[in-house]
């Protein structure tokens, strides 16, 4: 556990945060699965949107959200 009062208070930010990118990144994979189960333009729209937003916060990176893209489409 950290001793300095910054770090302390570094650790609860950086746990508050963890917290919030674990729901965007889930919320992708989530609608990455839903499309690869069906591919309709709907879920594969879903999926893009997830994937942008996940991609424009750095939890994921660009390029990967663009490739992931790529795969649906082909799918769809």
């Amino acid at each position: 556990m950290p001793i300095l009062k910054s770090a302390i208070k570094k650790l609860r930010r950086d746990r508050r945060a963890a917290g919030a990118n674990r729901k965007i990144k889930d919320r992708a994979r989530a609608a990455v699965r839903a499309a690869r189960k069906k591919p309709t333009k709907v879920l594969l729209s879903k999926a893009s949107s997830a994937l942008d937003k996940a991609a424009k916060k750095g939890i994921i990176h660009k390029n990967k959200a663009a490739r992931l893209k790529s795969r649906l489409a082909a799918l769809v």
